[in-house]
This record gives C-alpha cells, structure tokens and sequence, in this order.
C-alpha cells in the first residue's frame, strides 16, 4: 500500500480490526519513510444492483438517492438519524441479498415501505403518497385507514388518523361574518 503523503509502498499495518459487522476491514498503516500514519478499508466488492424504473429506464441503484428520500418522508418525526441511517442499511442489504442483480423500481419502494410502516406511521404515509403517486384526498385517507387496520393491537396513538390527517390536509380557513 502506497504512503498518501509521501508516494513510499515502504508501509506496515499497525493494527486492523473488523468493523460492519464484519463486511469491512479498517487498518491502521504507518510510513516507514515519512513516520506519517494513515487508514485504510478493505471492503467486500459487490456488483451493482441495477434498478428498473417504471417506463423501462435502467440505473445503478445508489444509496445517497435513497437515503435522501428516506430522510425527506422522515422530517418532522421523532425517527433519529441513527434509526434512519439502520433502515437504508436494512433495505440495501435486502435488495442485495434478495435480488442480486436487478430490482424494479416498485419493488424497491415496497421494501421500503415496509421498513417505514415498522418505525413511523406518517413517514409511511409521506413515502407511500410519492412511490404510490396520489391524486386524490380519497387515496390518502384510503391509505391512511389501511394503515390504521394494520395497526390494530400494535402500540400507536389513538389519535393516529386525524395526526396524519392533520399533517396533510391543511384547516380550512373559516371566514367571519360581517
């Protein structure tokens, strides 16, 4: 391994250690001719998952871009960017265990609406008035009182249809009588 500061390949390990959970080697290295340390990572390969979007276009699926729409449906909840951070890990493990090489986009919004309907209701429903393309106030109480079925016996508000209504339809603006 070449010396970032120096260019020298005269470098030795110092210490490694796993780290994610054993998918990746982190090593400290030090130049012998600079005396000047620095880390490497050593990282499992793995070839890019390719997602198909509705009209036939293909991409390479790209973390950044989900987590950015995660963290968008996630505003305004209590969810902590660590748990954020716990979901996008979950569903880009997901799809490249179960999927291996291509995915439709419909697919991958399903995946993560799981993982959203499990740690936030009105992230959920956010995420779900996107990937599902409402059109209507019909589709988001529809949605809304599926949600709440499937809620039933689980520890949520009670209140939880008229918060998520609330978030999404603002009040009408009441005008006073002259």
């Amino acid at each position: 391994m070449k010396c970032p500061f120096c260019n020298s390949d005269n470098t030795r390990v110092l210490e490694s250690r796993a780290i994610d959970e054993g998918a990746s080697i982190r090593r400290r290295r030090e130049c012998a001719d600079c005396t000047k340390r620095f880390t490497t990572y050593e990282r499992i390969e793995q070839s890019p998952i390719i997602v198909i979007k509705a009209n036939g276009d293909k991409e390479v699926f790209a973390r950044d871009k989900l987590l950015k729409s995660i963290v968008r449906a996630c505003s305004k909840t209590q969810l902590s960017t660590l748990v954020i951070d716990g979901i996008v890990d979950d569903v880009e493990s997901e799809i490249y265990k179960v999927y291996h090489r291509e995915i439709s986009s419909n697919e991958l919004g399903e995946v993560v609406m799981r993982r959203l309907k499990a740690a936030d209701a009105l992230a959920y429903i956010r995420y779900a008035s996107i990937f599902k393309n409402f059109t209507s106030l019909v589709e988001f109480i529809d949605e809304i009182k599926e949600l709440e079925d499937s809620l039933l016996g689980l520890n949520y508000s009670p209140n939880l249809k008229e918060e998520l209504i609330d978030e999404f339809i603002p009040p009408k603006k009441i005008k006073k009588k002259k």
